[in-house]
């Protein structure tokens, strides 16, 4: 069996930061990709090919939506090169992209929102484009259970580079020790505690609460 990614010590946190793709939502299931390929006229595999090649400069912020789904129907073959896609499609991917995300787990923002109250500091950390982001911060309370957001696209930089982790400690006003990260990729619980935070690899929900929560002195939710 593979080693697992834990702090064998962590120390008593005053924040909890939260990954939000496949820690605060669900990762999105093949029929909701599948949307999106069938409008491009792909099978999901590839659609996931394309999708993910052309991600992380998205993220970012160094390319805009357009930029982004062009390439991405060009790899399609739905677009001529260097000719961006036309208003319409892009409206019509821009809301295939936020439906792929919004299949929110509310246990874990139910908890992050008990945190707040009981005096835990809370944040978003997360590669997300402006797109997305901008949805988030539109929807009617969804992010009030948490204090400070670091978003990938405001910053023109992504996990796991180290400035994204201060800018979310340093926006919790702790210190990067004082908090938990908590996400889905390895490399980015490596860059965490690159920097000097406590941070577990999140699966789901039911193996967390039943291990790694166990081992931070934080308040959690009663059982039912």
């Amino acid at each position: 069996m593979p080693a697992r990614l834990m702090q064998p010590s962590p120390i008593p946190t005053r924040a909890v930061i939260f990954d939000f793709g496949g820690v605060l939502c669900f990762h999105p299931t093949e029929d909701r990709f599948r949307r999106i390929a069938d409008l491009l006229g792909i099978q999901v595999p590839r659609l996931l090919e394309i999708f993910w090649a052309n991600r992380i400069e998205y993220d970012a912020g160094r390319v805009d939506s357009r930029t982004y789904w062009t390439r991405v129907t060009g790899a399609a073959g739905r677009a001529m090169a260097g000719k961006s896609i036309g208003d319409a499609l892009l409206a019509r991917l821009g809301r295939l992209e936020i439906e792929l995300w919004n299949n929110y787990d509310t246990r874990v923002f139910e908890w992050a929102a008990h945190l707040r109250s009981q005096g835990i500091r809370t944040a978003i950390l997360s590669n997300l484009p402006r797109t997305l982001g901008e949805a988030l911060l539109a929807t009617p309370g969804l992010l009030a259970p948490f204090d400070h957001l670091t978003l990938s696209y405001e910053l023109k930089m992504v996990k796991p580079e180290p400035g994204i982790y201060r800018d979310a400690a340093r926006g919790l006003g702790v210190e990067p020790s004082q908090a938990l990260f908590l996400d889905d990729k390895p490399d980015n619980i490596q860059g965490a505690r690159a920097i000097g935070m406590q941070a577990e690899l999140y699966s789901t929900w039911e193996e967390f609460v039943n291990g790694a929560a166990g081992r931070y002195k934080l308040p959690m939710l009663q059982s039912p």
